[in-house]
């Protein structure tokens, strides 16, 4: 992401987080509190209204809902220094030598990824656009890409076809991105599609590590993609809740939390 895009993906989040706090928010208001341009916020406001993310009124706007699903590219804005951490301390819970690991997609995985690119010796298997763009990338030359439906949001590809390659290749680890982390429901996600399809990628791994930054932990949504039963280690950072990884942990998760640098 180049540097204009970063701004303004940050400022995207920054936008909704404000209304998000406020219910319904002017957009002069908002303009004065991001430091833009009232032209400017007025952009960003049509993008993300037409996104289903926001909706517009008479010169306000206002959140169609909290659990709405942000794309992957405003995602990525978010809790980077955590996202990163987290990343580290993946890299470093897995062996030394010739394996197969499998990612889902989501920004932290991809953290993940960018974390491996000093690791030669890996068979990678993804049903991620945006990792296998970023294994290419890095010169990975064993990278698998299960194929499907894309899912624009996530950039993922989803359904029959994935699941059939996720059936046929035995998987070391297998690093899991979703959208909550709880101790009643488990590891959810916003579709259904993608929860199965990551679900079957997990079903066939022998270690699956979770991967979710603080504000994920303690979330439920609608569509579960795996038990805690199914999950060996979840890694996170200290801004998540301790009383829910507490319980995590009573579900005989090993639970690692990092603690970034600097806590966006």
């Amino acid at each position: 992401m180049d540097g204009g895009s970063a701004k303004r993906s940050g400022r995207m989040v920054a936008l909704l987080a404000l209304v998000d706090e406020r219910g319904t928010i002017d957009v002069s208001e908002l303009a004065r509190l991001l430091n833009a341009s009232a032209a400017t916020i007025r952009r960003d406001v049509a993008v993300l209204a037409e996104e289903g993310l926001l909706l517009r009124r008479h010169g306000a706007v206002r959140r169609l809902g909290h659990d709405s699903e942000l794309p992957v590219r405003l995602r990525d804005a978010r809790n980077r220094a955590a996202k990163r951490a987290i990343a580290q301390a993946v890299v470093r819970m897995l062996p030394p030598g010739r394996q197969v690991i499998s990612l889902t997609g989501g920004t932290t995985t991809t953290e993940v990824m960018r974390a491996l690119q000093h690791r030669k010796d890996l068979t990678i298997i993804t049903n991620s656009l945006t990792l296998a763009v970023e294994a290419a990338d890095q010169g990975q030359s064993r990278v698998l890409v299960a194929g499907g439906v894309l899912r624009p949001n996530s950039q993922e590809l989803v359904g029959s076809l994935a699941e059939a390659t996720f059936k046929q290749v035995q998987v070391g680890t297998a690093i899991v991105g979703s959208d909550g982390v709880s101790c009643h429901g488990g590891l959810t996600t916003h579709d259904e599609v993608e929860a199965r399809t990551n679900h079957t990628m997990i079903s066939h791994a022998q270690r699956v590590i979770a991967v979710a930054d603080g504000s994920k932990i303690g979330r439920v949504f609608p569509w579960p993609l795996a038990e805690l039963t199914e999950i060996d280690d979840l890694v996170t950072d200290s801004s998540a809740d301790p009383r829910e990884l507490s319980l995590i942990r009573a579900r005989r998760v090993d639970v690692t939390v990092v603690q970034p640098d600097t806590l966006p």
